[in-house]
């Protein structure tokens, strides 16, 4: 039997954050992304993921519309 770990509540903040950041990065097509979109994709909990991420400078808002930022492009394209 395999042991499940149990996400800290940082751990799953970081989890939502890494998820969401990853829709507006890899989802080309449909940038900028509505917030209700991205709910629909990951939950209500992405209200407070897209807050967690625009205060830290990762992505834009515009009203109901969120779109990754320039920097948080380039990171993940030189991460790779």
């Amino acid at each position: 039997m395999q042991e499940q770990t149990t996400l800290n509540p940082i751990e799953r903040q970081n989890t939502l954050d890494a998820t969401v950041l990853h829709l507006l990065i890899t989802d080309c097509n449909h940038r900028p992304m509505a917030v209700e979109e991205i709910e629909r994709s990951v939950g209500k909990a992405a209200i407070d993921s897209l807050h967690r991420l625009r205060v830290g400078g990762l992505i834009h808002q515009l009203e109901n519309f969120v779109w990754a930022s320039r920097a948080a492009v380039m990171a993940d394209e030189i991460k790779d």
